[in-house]
């Protein structure tokens, strides 16, 4: 069974009973708190929250889609059997449309029937200190197969915790597969959306949570410090990645030897497989995120994509060299860069002809971004300067080891590949201190997940300076031009296209303004030219920009947008944009923390560059200014 016909019958199967065919939204997420859609779940958190309705957006309460996504915690894992960046989940979801039983019953039959796979064993939920035992899931189990065997695991295996900081979750039961090698391999997973889940970031929590776990009296490892909501309604959410499935299907041995993966590996040379198995999945994932809207740079998703495509590029110079590495002091092999290049293009070209999703019409884009990039890349590695500085440093000062700090610098602002760093410093007599690099990425890990946490207003701004927006006061000073556009466009948005729009999500950087909105059609382009000239008038006017702070109720009251207001305190901040000095008479009233401009005229000009479906009944508006 080829990998297109286990997506058809996936399909199939759920369309016979009653589930929508829902396209894949993008990689790019309209939930400001996470990098990358993680899972097909994500499109439809507003349903099962009871925000949106999925009657109202697909006729009916019970979806299916085969969800493009990318994970990123495990790219220095890729060149196994098993870890890949970029997946394909398939996935069927329930919105008060059955239950735990009928999902499982769906599960079993797929996979037995269907798919004619023998079960080896499930996982469910054996509770804890939080949160009861899925008794339902054993019952329900065992109805189908007296004699399977079911494992009772903790949170840390069958509790789904949110995705970002917050969403539904619950616990899951997962299907086990027997390999052709012999293990039992996990296939499906089944999230049951019982609860809806806010991290506590209280140190009693916390210190409760640690002495338990140590105690060993719960596995409450992961999402243990979760604040615990029951939704009204049961959620359904499941989770089925291709290429494992199409490992087990196909009888292989590891992934990239199933048909997903086999036309990108014969379209390179070489026989090391790690290195092929990192190119393989580095340009696929590269590929999507291209075709998605995202450009090499050194912030957020940009800065993934760089690190993915100078990684493979290292690789591919390695296949098409003779030599390990090129030397510091000698100059690049002649048609070392076109060989290079040739196996970029092969795999691209396949990894664009393989994919199930609509990437095609945006090949040329895709070859250009890509090609720009392994430019520059080629342009850093024959110069080798910032390299050959730290290098020449650390000779003079007799040292026989590279710091990790040095290390990073170049592996974080330069894209330098760790191999080839520690190759070129093994060339000159030195070591790197690979346990300090670690340390020193894993303290930028842990403080880029402390930056998500300080998010303000709700619209995507950062105020940590690391892996944030603003890096300096230029870019603090065009960030807040930005973000008080957004409000000058959400507004407008409200008068032109009526008031049932409602915003679904903001994210800022120094280039650009992304703003979500639910919307059941696409904008035509005379709604387009409207909605810029109008927040272009408010600022030729000059209108000052004020805040209040009054009782989150009387906001509301008084007509003050908000998004997600829940999250705000009993006092509000409510920013107006306007020439009357009462607040409820402006022209822009919102729920914010700022920043803002003191009058609309320091925007400058608004630009709206892009309007786009981002999943189904959600809008996204790519806007600048200058």
């Amino acid at each position: 069974m080829t990998h297109q016909e286990i997506r058809e019958k996936f399909l199939k199967f759920f369309e016979a009973r009653e589930h929508k065919i829902v396209p894949s939204s993008s990689l790019l997420p309209t939930d400001p708190s996470v990098l990358f859609t993680t899972a097909g779940m994500q499109q439809f958190k507003p349903y099962y929250t009871g925000e949106a309705d999925p009657m109202k957006d697909f006729g009916s309460v019970n979806t299916v889609s085969i969800q493009k996504s990318m994970r990123t915690s495990d790219i220095d894992e890729v060149g196994d059997e098993s870890h890949l960046t970029f997946f394909e989940m398939l996935g069927n979801f329930s919105f008060g449309g059955y239950g735990k039983k009928e999902a499982i019953n769906y599960a079993y039959e797929f996979i037995t029937k269907e798919l004619g796979l023998e079960v080896s064993y499930v996982t469910v939920f054996k509770g804890d200190r939080k949160t009861p035992q899925d008794v339902n899931s054993i019952i329900f189990w065992k109805e189908i197969n007296s004699n399977l065997k079911i494992r009772k695991c903790g949170r840390l295996d069958n509790f789904w915790g949110p995705t970002g900081t917050e969403g539904p979750c619950g616990p899951t039961t997962e299907i086990y597969i027997k390999s052709s090698t012999g293990k039992d391999i996990e296939v499906w997973n089944l999230v049951f959306n019982e609860y809806y889940g806010e991290e506590e970031y209280n140190w009693w929590t916390g210190l409760k949570d640690n002495i338990f776990n140590w105690l060993r009296l719960t596995e409450g490892r992961g999402h243990g410090n979760l604040k615990l909501t029951k939704l009204n309604t049961l959620g359904i959410d499941t989770g089925m990645g291709l290429e494992r499935l199409a490992m087990v299907i196909q009888k292989k041995n590891n992934i990239f030897e199933t048909d997903l993966f086999t036309p990108l590996m014969e379209a390179m040379p070489g026989e090391d497989p790690k290195i092929k198995r990192i190119i393989a999945d580095h340009l696929r994932a590269s590929v999507h995120l291209i075709a998605d809207g995202v450009e090499p740079s050194n912030k957020d998703q940009g800065y993934v994509l760089r690190r993915l495509l100078r990684r493979a590029v290292f690789h591919a110079i390695n296949i098409a060299s003779a030599e390990a590495m090129i030397p510091l002091d000698s100059k690049v092999p002649k048609g070392l860069d076109e060989r290079t290049f040739s196996i970029i293009h092969a795999i691209t070209k396949k990894a664009i002809e393989t994919s199930f999703f609509e990437i095609a019409p945006k090949k040329d884009i895709i070859f250009s971004v890509i090609d720009r990039e392994m430019g520059k890349f080629w342009d850093l590695l024959k110069s080798n300067s910032e390299l050959h500085k730290v290098i020449k440093y650390w000779q003079t000062l007799n040292k026989k080891r590279i710091s990790g700090g040095d290390v990073f610098k170049l592996f974080s602002t330069f894209g330098l590949p760790v191999d080839y760093i520690r190759d070129e410093a093994r060339r000159s007599g030195l070591e790197i201190d690979a346990d300090a690099f670690e340390a020193a990425r894993k303290k930028h890990q842990e403080m880029s997940r402390a930056g998500a946490e300080k998010k303000f207003g709700g619209h995507g701004l950062l105020l940590d300076t690391g892996e944030l927006k603003a890096g300096d006061e230029e870019e603090l000073k065009k960030i807040t031009r930005l973000h008080t556009a957004t409000h000058l466009l959400n507004q407008a948005l409200h008068n032109i296209l009526g008031d049932d729009i409602k915003q679904a999500g903001s994210d800022i950087t120094t280039e650009r303004a992304r703003f979500d909105f639910t919307f059941p059609r696409k904008l035509t382009p005379e709604e387009i030219k409207r909605i810029e000239e109008e927040v272009n008038q408010k600022i030729q006017e000059d209108l000052p920009v004020q805040v209040a702070e009054v009782p989150k109720e009387q906001a509301t009251e008084g007509g003050a947008r908000s998004f997600r207001p829940e999250k705000y305190p009993d006092i509000v901040k409510v920013y107006y944009i306007g020439t009357d000095k009462d607040w409820r008479k402006a022209y822009s009233k919102e729920f914010c923390g700022g920043p803002h401009v003191s009058h609309t005229a320091e925007i400058g000009r608004f630009k709206i560059t892009k309007e786009e479906a981002i999943s189904a009944g959600t809008r996204r508006i790519r806007a600048t200014v200058s």
